[in-house]
C-alpha cells in the first residue's frame, strides 16, 4: 500500500511528530510505500520523492505582518499546490492526515479530495472544536467550552491563542469559516480518535463526524521490566507547564515536606522547581534514565487541570510497574482504574490533590496491589504492531468504501 503522512512538522518534535514517524518507520519495514508531507525544515528526517514542501511558517513567533499577510494561516494555495504535485508524483492509495492547521491549513483536504485520494485523520487535539486547541483557556488557567456550542469569536474575546489578540481573531475566523461556510472535513472519511473522551466532544459539537469516528488509545513501546527496587520517592514528570497542573503539584509538595519529591521534565516553569527543600529537580531525562526514574518510584502524578487526551506518561508509568494519581476528567480517566492502577482525583485541585498523595504514600500494602495490577495490565497495552494493524484494517475500509 502507499501511504502519505502528512504533518506541518517533519522531524521528531512533540508527541503528535513521534507517532506519525513511528507508524511509518513501521509500515515501510513491513513492506508499505511511505512518503511525507508538511513545512521544509533543515531538521526534517522525513521526505517526499517530488521535493514538494511548503514554505517554513512559525505561527508563535511570526510578527504581526508575517501571521496576516495574505491570510496564508487560514487557507494556503501554496500547500494545496504542492501537495497535489506530491500526489501526481507518488499516486498514494491514502493520506493520513495529523496536525495540519495553521501552517498547512484545511486546503491540503482540497487538494487530495481534487485527486480522488481517500483521507484518514489522526485528531491530536480538539482543534476542530476549539480554536486554541485545548479546551483551556491559559489566561484564567481554567477549562473552557465556551466555542463547542457558542460563537468562536469567544476565543478573541478572551485572548486564548498566545494572549495575542490578533492571533486570537485569525483563530477565531478559521473556526467560524470551517464549522460553518466551508465543507472541508466533510471531506474527510475517517478521523481516529486517541480517547473516548475526545471522540465524544467532535460529535457533540456537529454532525459532520458522525458515522466518521472511531476512538484507539495511543501505542506503547513497551520496555523490559528489570528488578527495579522501588525507592521512596513520588514522581512528577513530563512538561513543565501550567496547564499540566504543575503550580498546584508544588504548591502540595510544600505542604507535604515529610514526603520526598522527584521532578523530571523541561519546559517554561522550569524554575519553580528549585529550592524547594523536599523536592529533587532532576531536569530532563530520556531513555534508560527516566525508565529507571519511572519504575523506582512509589507512584508518579499527573494533575493536569485540562483535558488531556490520551497521555503516553500515564502509560509509560503504568506499564513499568508504578500507579498513577491523576484527574478524573479528558482522556486520563480512561487509562488508570480507580483504584486498581492509581487513583483518579475528582474536582482536581490542591486540597484534593494533596489528600490522595498523602493518603496513597501512607498505604504501602496498596500502592504494592497497584503496581502488580500496572504490570498485569501490560498484556491489554496497544503495541506498535497492534496499533498498526488497526490502523492498515481502517486504511483498507476506507479505500473500499471512496470505490463506492
Amino acid at each position: 500500500m502507499k501511504i502519505l503522512m502528512v504533518n506541518k512538522f517533519l522531524y521528531p518534535r512533540g508527541g503528535a511528530e513521534t507517532y506519525f514517524l513511528k507508524i511509518g518507520n513501521y509500515l515501510q519495514e513491513h513492506g508499505h510505500e511511505v512518503q511525507y508531507f508538511g513545512m521544509y525544515d533543515d531538521k526534517n528526517t522525513m521526505k517526499n520523492n517530488a521535493g514538494q514542501y511548503t514554505k517554513n511558517v512559525d505561527f508563535h513567533n511570526a510578527g504581526i505582518e508575517k501571521v496576516l499577510y495574505p491570510f496564508k494561516i487560514i487557507y494556503s494555495k501554496d500547500a494545496k499546490q504542492k501537495l497535489k504535485k506530491v500526489i501526481e508524483d507518488f499516486k498514494p492509495d491514502i493520506i493520513h492526515m495529523n496536525n495540519i492547521n495553521f501552517q498547512l491549513t484545511p486546503s491540503i483536504i482540497d487538494a487530495a479530495y481534487e485527486e480522488k485520494v481517500p483521507i484518514v485523520q489522526t485528531v491530536h487535539d480538539y482543534q476542530m472544536i476549539c480554536p486554541n486547541h485545548l479546551l483551556f483557556n491559559p489566561n484564567t488557567n481554567q477549562i473552557c467550552e465556551k466555542c463547542i456550542k457558542g460563537s468562536k469569536w469567544n476565543c478573541t474575546k478572551g485572548n486564548c491563542i498566545h494572549d495575542s489578540k490578533v492571533k486570537s481573531i485569525l483563530g477565531s475566523v478559521e473556526g467560524i469559516l470551517y464549522t460553518k461556510y466551508r465543507d472541508e472535513y466533510k471531506k474527510v472519511n475517517k478521523f481516529i480518535c486517541p480517547s473516548y473522551f475526545l471522540e465524544n466532544k467532535l460529535l457533540s459539537a456537529s454532525d459532520i463526524y458522525k458515522g466518521k469516528t472511531i476512538a484507539i488509545h495511543n501505542f506503547i513501546e513497551l520496555k523490559p521490566l528489570n528488578s527495579y527496587t522501588k525507592d521512596n520517592y513520588v514522581l512528577f514528570f513530563g512538561r513543565l507547564s501550567e496547564e499540566k497542573g504543575l503550580k498546584m503539584f508544588l504548591e502540595c509538595c510544600k505542604e507535604l515536606s515529610n514526603i520526598k519529591f522527584k521532578v523530571a521534565g523541561t519546559g517554561p516553569l522550569d524554575y519553580m522547581c528549585k529550592g524547594i527543600d523536599n523536592v529533587e529537580f532532576v531536569g530532563f531525562k530520556t531513555g534508560k534514565e527516566l525508565e529507571e526514574l519511572i519504575a523506582r518510584a512509589k507512584f508518579s502524578v499527573y494533575p493536569s487541570i485540562w483535558y488531556e487526551n490520551c497521555p503516553l506518561s500515564i502509560l509509560e508509568s503504568e506499564s513499568l510497574g508504578t500507579p498513577v494519581i491523576t484527574a478524573k476528567n479528558g482522556g486520563m480517566m480512561e487509562l488508570v482504574e480507580d483504584n486498581e492502577t492509581g487513583i483518579l482525583v475528582e474536582n482536581i485541585s490542591k486540597e484534593n490533590l494533596k489528600r490522595a498523595i498523602e493518603d496513597l504514600y501512607k498505604n504501602d500494602s496498596l500502592i504494592e496491589k497497584m503496581s502488580k495490577n500496572c504490570i498485569a495490565k501490560r498484556d491489554n497495552m496497544i503495541s506498535l504492531e497492534q496499533y498498526c494493524d488497526k490502523l492498515l484494517k481502517i486504511y483498507n475500509e476506507v479505500i473500499e468504501g471512496a470505490k463506492e
